[in-house]
């Protein structure tokens, strides 16, 4: 008999806590690849805006969702939120598992926690696949500004996350080093599967001239609103900018909500910035690809800690997917990123970050070579079509019989 005949489809359980699917995107790019690739994909994720369903078939993929904990701003809150999702995540996993079978438990963090489930689920012969997007232990001295008690525990945590996995996807080259090194694993268990943006769904839209508030210039920004993200320190840019600089042409959209939303709203009331400055909170992504599609230059403020300087964020990647100049501080991660469409700025040093975003403004020239360099490199090396091969590489090696039989859809 034919082997093919025998094979039935591999079910996949992705777990994920962090952001409501399918606006968490890396995830939601993951689940349709596999979904492509001949897998049966079901996802667990909390509900939000936009996605307060507690159930959707979405272009083949079974999205259920929960009602999380209030979004965590203390250590106490981080554990109520997480121990909420745990909890909630379990009791969903359990009914896919009855309904719709589950084969390989994908979690990805934040928390380092759902190894519990893949342990689980691994008495049972399923596999576990540890999906790494944040250093735990990292984000919450980047948080708190201390390391102490919890923060041993996140380190045992994401040890367990990382022994338990037979299959360890890292976002880039310092996240595989991490699990090599912290983690322990296997080499050739730690698959590199970058979060690249999709170009068929990110492209540029005609600019909205509105949003621009009556002034020459827009500059952008995309991301969450946290302490780490450096709002702050992009605020007092921009009061250098309009109140030393006296440059009042330039405006400022920053779209992305966050714990911090409400603090850099008044920050920049305080700064005297704030008829400079648009906060949109979370939007629907036409109006993010309005936003970026109109900004003449794009900013990423992250502060320089052991987080953000080992992790690519994939506001860089959109900015360049879109053919945007980028000013940035210089962290590692962020400089192979963009590389040569952006302008790097010695960590903290928030006066020459506006002036350095002035005098890219001042440039178009400039602004259009580094957004067209940018942009080759998206699609040469960093957007998601080029990481899909990674991915399903790692799921080959789960079941390296199925890998022989199994029909993989041609990625157009």
């Amino acid at each position: 008999m034919n082997p093919a005949a025998l094979y039935r489809p591999r079910s996949v359980l992705i777990l994920v806590e962090n952001l409501p699917v399918p606006f968490d995107r890396r995830v939601w790019q993951e689940a349709c690849a596999l979904r492509a690739a001949g897998y049966l994909v079901s996802v667990i994720s909390p509900t939000g805006v936009g996605c307060e369903r507690t159930y959707e078939l979405i272009e083949g993929v079974h999205v259920h969702r929960y009602r999380p904990a209030p979004e965590a701003m203390t250590p106490a809150g981080y554990v109520r939120e997480y121990a909420t999702a745990l909890c909630k995540t379990l009791l969903l996993a359990c009914r896919v598992a009855f309904t719709r079978g589950v084969d390989v438990v994908h979690a990805c963090n934040p928390p380092d926690l759902f190894f519990v489930i893949g342990a689980l689920f691994k008495l049972f012969g399923k596999r576990f696949v540890f999906d790494h997007h944040d250093l735990n232990p990292e984000l919450y001295e980047a948080k708190f500004g201390r390391r102490g008690f919890l923060h041993r525990v996140l380190l045992k945590l994401e040890y367990l996350s990382f022994r338990l996995a037979d299959a360890v996807l890292a976002t880039n080259q310092s996240y595989r080093q991490v699990a090599l090194t912290r983690g322990r694993v296997d080499p050739r268990r730690v698959f590199v599967v970058r979060s690249g943006p999709n170009l068929a769904c990110l492209r540029s839209v005609p600019p909205d001239v509105g949003l621009k508030c009556g002034r020459r210039f827009l500059v952008g920004y995309v991301g969450v609103m946290g302490a780490q993200e450096g709002i702050d320190c992009l605020l007092h840019a921009v009061h250098h900018i309009v109140h030393d600089l006296k440059r009042t042409d330039i405006h400022f959209a920053l779209v992305g909500g966050g714990t911090s939303l409400a603090e850099m709203r008044e920050l920049a009331a305080r700064l005297r910035v704030d008829s400079y400055v648009t906060f949109t909170n979370r939007v629907a992504d036409d109006v993010l690809l309005r936003v970026l599609s109109t900004a003449d230059v794009c900013v990423n403020p992250d502060r320089a800690n052991e987080m953000n300087d080992k992790s690519t964020m994939n506001k860089i990647m959109e900015y360049m997917a879109l053919g945007k100049p980028i000013v940035q501080f210089d962290l590692k991660e962020g400089r192979y990123s963009a590389q040569q469409a952006a302008v790097y700025v010695r960590p903290g040093d928030t006066i020459d970050f506006g002036e350095q975003i002035v005098a890219l403004l001042d440039d178009p020239e400039r602004r259009k070579r580094m957004g067209e360099f940018g942009y080759e490199r998206v699609v040469k090396e960093l957007e998601w079509r080029r990481q899909i091969r990674h991915l399903l590489a790692a799921y080959d090696g789960l079941w390296p019989h199925d890998a022989e039989i199994r029909h993989e859809t041609p990625i157009p």
